[in-house]
């Protein structure tokens, strides 16, 4: 009887236990310029500071905006956004939203948003998450790109 009262307890208590904790979460990712237009991050990837970012969650079920909060890149090309509440069923973005280098400042439709995880429902402990990588495009392509992923596609092979 004392085994079953207990399971049934931890079974109970521990959801809520997990779920009490309400520290904020803190989103890391990073911002970088594509030199090679790839797509991708490449040796030839330089990260951008001042980058403009947001945090965007919309509703599930209406996609309506909820919460946006915005931040800058630092002298890495890393953002750091601290999120104080739980966005439970919401859909949440890292976006980006501007570049200060007027050279690589062409959002990558492939790289312009990141799943950022804002909740505690999904059996997370970590107040720390990281997002994808984001990019923006360089105007033109700089010199030993095609070389590069000339050589990126034969490793592959």
């Amino acid at each position: 009887m004392a085994t079953k009262l207990f399971l049934l307890l931890a079974i109970c208590v521990l959801p809520v236990l997990v779920n009490a904790n309400n520290k904020a979460f803190q989103i890391v990712g990073c911002v970088y310029c594509d030199a090679c237009r790839a797509g991708f991050e490449t040796s030839k990837s330089t990260y951008i500071q001042g980058a403009r970012v947001e945090i965007k969650c919309f509703d599930r079920s209406t996609l309506k905006l909820k919460y946006s909060i915005g931040a800058e890149t630092d002298e890495t090309g890393t953002y750091n956004i601290v999120v104080e509440d739980d966005h439970e069923d919401q859909i949440c973005y890292a976006t980006l939203v501007s570049s200060p280098i007027p050279s690589c400042s062409i959002v990558d439709p492939r790289r312009n948003k990141a799943t950022a995880i804002l909740t505690r429902s999904n059996g997370a402990i970590s107040n720390l998450h990281y997002t994808n990588a984001m990019g923006f495009l360089q105007d033109t392509v700089a010199d030993g790109c095609q070389e590069l992923l000339l050589k990126l596609l034969q490793d592959d092979e």
